[in-house]
């Protein structure tokens, strides 16, 4: 289950990546988003060395760089030096935790918002003429809602299948992982709907 977590972390901060590089006007390459899954797992390893909870990218911090329109990797790191302190003085704790929570509902709404937007707009650039990627959409956002529309959905299998399943990002990463190596990775797939994607200029020019 910990392999299966691992995968599903690794899908979850690849897509914020691609959203933060889409905010920022520089997309993502992949030598920069193997680097950038490097250091994530980098922060793992050292927090169970000092026996915290494992760190990876959140897509709240994405939605904040859309709402705030900072960029800079200065602010970055001066916040991450703010929380250090309030880790180690939990009186300034207190003082965050004082912030009503209406305050926070209200950002958390347009945070978690600017993230579905996000996503809709990395969608909106995928391919979907002559290849399977609307299938692996549609069943991996509604595997990824099962949990949640139905929460007992998963109750008669085994529990090492309930702790991977019941989360519907595990769920969802998961589904779409599969079909996405299913439908576009095999190399019989992959080369009949290259096939199909090449022949239809050909028929419009016939038909032209």
């Amino acid at each position: 289950s910990m392999l299966v977590v691992a995968l599903v972390t690794m899908t979850e901060t690849t897509g914020d990546f691609i959203a933060v590089g889409e905010m920022t006007d520089r997309p993502i390459q992949p030598r920069a988003l193997a680097d950038g899954l490097r250091a994530d797992g980098l922060s793992t390893v050292l927090g169970g060395v000092f026996n915290t909870f494992p760190y990876t990218a959140f897509a709240q911090n994405v939605g904040l760089v859309g709402m705030t329109r900072v960029r800079s990797r200065w602010v970055v790191a001066a916040a991450g030096g703010i929380l250090v302190l309030l880790g180690l003085l939990p009186k300034l704790g207190a003082v965050v935790a004082a912030i009503p929570a209406p305050v926070l509902g209200g950002a958390g709404l347009v945070m978690f918002g600017t993230v579905a937007a996000s996503g809709l707009r990395t969608l909106a650039e995928v391919d979907f003429k002559g290849n399977h990627n609307l299938t692996v959409v549609a069943v991996s956002v509604a595997v990824g809602m099962l949990p949640v529309g139905v929460p007992t959905v998963y109750a008669k299998f085994p529990d090492w299948f309930q702790t991977v399943m019941n989360s519907g990002i595990s769920a969802g990463c998961l589904t779409a992982i599969v079909l996405n190596l299913l439908f576009n990775h095999l190399p019989g797939k992959a080369s009949s709907t290259g096939d199909e994607v090449a022949s239809e200029p050909k028929a419009g020019a016939a038909s032209a």
